[in-house]
């Protein structure tokens, strides 16, 4: 019995897939996980495969598509098959539709049992053997049970010359003997982590080369022995999320892809890495890392963005707690809480005004930790574990001279900047083992202190505080102005480097509000919040006036958008913005235009970073920032509905969708 036991059933097997599309074939074997009970909402669950569809494509290439996502609307661990006679196209690397539908669904709270049967499922999805089998089946059971295990492939691929050797009996590595190690990750860790780590191992043992592979996915992590990392010629990282603990590999030739690469470019990246250690001669195992460590292709700007984001990432939560915590220390004390003494010692259990300081003290204390956290991330981003110490000292120099987020910024890419380059060293094998722990985080954060308080604290500062008397004095006109870019920006790309640059510009404006109740900073917070509610809530509110202008896959999608749109995720306007962008994004950025106006005009104000209507209790003026939600999305509903309704080939009406359910509208 394989570990893939119980996974799938005969109901969950469509052996006759003929989709118009990929969102239909997704629909098709959603549906069969919610008839037998493995799926409690159809939209919900849909919505969460749309949001990992949109992070990057699940066509794996040679006929395989494994849309994919961790879900709270799934009971177990499942997979839904289908199996198509002219194929969906899931972007797949080789441009090939796929026949073979492999739909996984994992539950969010699934433990490591349950995840392990996903991971072994992903596995043997690079087997040709396995694959075969599928395409040569007859019933659905004889899927199920393949799937299960209890039943061997006994179908050999027709595009197969041969079967693949076996890992476990792999002969002995030649050459020299290259010993190799890899670790693969992707965003959800269900799926790539695992095809790319048995496509590596494949590829390896077709190569007489020895590998040994860390999986960071979410069926749990077996970490490579620091022996086996110290006896490895080379290091292949097949990622699409940080490396956890990448420094241990520092010195090593390295090899840096994307983890789709990992599982379609295997036996390029065996080749590759045994490249790096050719060059590097007799030295091998002392040379520094050679590869790239951004992705093949990246431009600079977009690896400039990444660094930011992830600084930004790690930031949010201190944001939030504090600022949350401000908020209802201000509603239970009054603004005068700020000037409380210091609750240490002086705790009235039942006195509200001390419960009140200890929240405002706490979440003050929270917001000590941004800059430093913002920069030691982004250091961390750059170059990893041993790039932290310099950045986050870099952060907390930076507060110090009121440099604030944008010394932060500077700090944290001076640091990771430098520390990349310091790993690179070609250093004596003595003195390798103290680098990342004495040598580099000793220099480096030297080397920061230095830049930040002799060289450029100073300018940042007085930028810093330029900054903040703009936005606390922005009014009038100038305020409307800006809450009228900024929700262009957001609304723009939805979730793209325009939306991100904007949102990143608010979060990191919040470190300047202090304590001041109605600070600039906060009503750019709200202002930018509020753009980014609108298009999704937009298009769920046109999918209802003007159901005839929308397909009905659509439709379904207008349900799910205004759970997004009510908790500020953007990206739920994506799917109809890529079904029509022509007229979705205009009138998606003429709403959030309008929202941010708004918002600005009537001086609402906004601490948390995030949260959309569930933090409403804690906006300032929040009648009026519903009002202004409210007027930009009708605006774009207005907007939207305008611009579909003027083509030529619009939808007739419900009424053909009734005859073949999908009255499909033109672009």
């Amino acid at each position: 019995m394989s570990d893939t036991s119980g996974l799938i059933t005969p109901a969950l097997v469509d052996l006759h897939l003929a989709p118009a599309d990929k969102s239909e074939a997704l629909r098709s074997l959603a549906q069969r996980l919610v008839a037998e009970g493995r799926v409690t909402d159809l939209d919900g669950f849909l919505a969460d495969v749309a949001a990992r569809e949109a992070q990057a494509p699940t066509g794996m290439g040679d006929g395989i598509g494994i849309p994919h996502c961790r879900s709270p609307h799934v009971t177990r661990p499942s997979l839904a098959f289908g199996r198509s006679t002219r194929g969906v196209d899931f972007d797949a690397p080789d441009g090939r539709p796929a026949d073979l539908v492999f739909m996984i669904a994992a539950p969010v709270g699934a433990d490591d049992t349950h995840l392990r049967i996903l991971a072994a499922l992903a596995g043997r999805l690079m087997d040709p053997a396995f694959t075969g089998a599928l395409r040569e089946a007859e019933s659905p059971a004889a899927v199920a049970a393949l799937v299960n295990g209890e039943e061997a492939p006994a179908v050999a691929p027709v595009a197969a010359a041969a079967p693949e050797p076996d890992p476990a009996a792999a002969p002995e590595p030649t050459g020299g003997g290259l010993r190799l190690v890899a670790v693969t990750s992707c965003p959800t860790g269900i799926a790539h982590t695992y095809m790319a780590a048995k496509a590596l191992e494949l590829a390896a043992a077709r190569a007489g080369v020895q590998i040994q592979v860390e999986t960071q996915g979410s069926a749990g992590t077996t970490v490579l022995a620091p022996e086996v990392i110290a006896a490895a010629d080379a290091v292949i990282l097949a990622h699409d999320v940080e490396v956890r603990d990448r420094a241990r590999f520092a010195g090593k030739p390295t090899v840096d892809v994307g983890v789709k690469a990992g599982v379609n470019r295997a036996d390029d990246l065996i080749a590759q890495a045994a490249g790096l250690v050719a060059e590097a001669g007799s030295g091998a195992s002392a040379a520094p890392v050679t590869a790239a460590s951004a992705q093949p292709g990246e431009h600079w700007a977009q690896r400039l963005r990444k660094y930011l984001m992830t600084g930004v990432s790690y930031m949010i939560p201190f944001v939030a707690a504090g600022g949350l915590l401000i908020a209802l220390a201000f509603a239970i004390g009054g603004y005068q809480i700020a000037s409380a003494p210091s609750v240490l010692g002086h705790f009235d259990w039942t006195s509200s005004h001390s419960w009140a300081a200890m929240l405002f003290q706490t979440g003050k204390t929270s917001f000590g930790f941004l800059v430093p956290i913002l920069s030691g991330y982004i250091a961390w981003g750059i170059a990893d574990r041993a790039a932290l110490a310099a950045g986050i000292a870099g952060g907390a120099v930076s507060v110090a001279v009121g440099a604030g987020f944008l010394g932060g910024i500077v700090s944290g890419l001076a640091a990771g900047f430098l520390v990349l380059w310091m790993i690179r060293w070609n250093v004596p094998r003595a003195i390798r083992g103290i680098m990342p722990v004495v040598v580099i985080p000793l220099l480096s954060v030297a080397a920061v202190g230095f830049l930040m308080f002799v060289l450029v604290g100073s300018p940042i500062a007085s930028a810093m505080n330029g900054l903040t008397d703009w936005l606390n004095g922005l009014s009038g006109s100038n305020a409307i102005l800006l809450g009228v870019l900024l929700g262009a920006m957001m609304a723009f790309d939805m979730g793209g480097p325009l939306n991100k640059v904007a949102y990143t510009f608010a979060a990191g404006a919040l470190t300047t509000a202090g304590t001041t109740p109605d600070a600039g900073s906060l009503k750019v917070m709200a202002a930018v919040m509020a753009a980014g509610m609108t298009p999704p809530l937009g298009m769920a509110l046109a999918t209802v006036v003007r159901r005839r202008l929308f397909t009905p896959e659509e439709r379904e999608n207008g349900k799910a958008a205004w759970v997004l749109g009510a908790s500020f995720i953007t990206e739920g306007a994506i799917p109809f913005a890529a079904a029509d962008p022509l007229r979705v994004i205009p009138a998606s950025i003429v709403g959030s235009m309008t929202a941010g106006g708004l918002v600005m005009a009537f001086g609402s104000t906004l601490r948390a970073p995030h949260g959309g209507i569930w933090v409403l209790p804690l906006i300032g003026s929040p009648f009026l920032y519903l009002l202004a939600v409210a007027a930009g999305t009708v605006v774009t509903t207005a907007v939207v509905v305008l611009l579909k309704g003027m083509r030529k080939d619009a939808a007739p009406a419900a009424a053909d969708s009734a005859v073949d359910g999908k009255a499909l509208v033109g672009a």
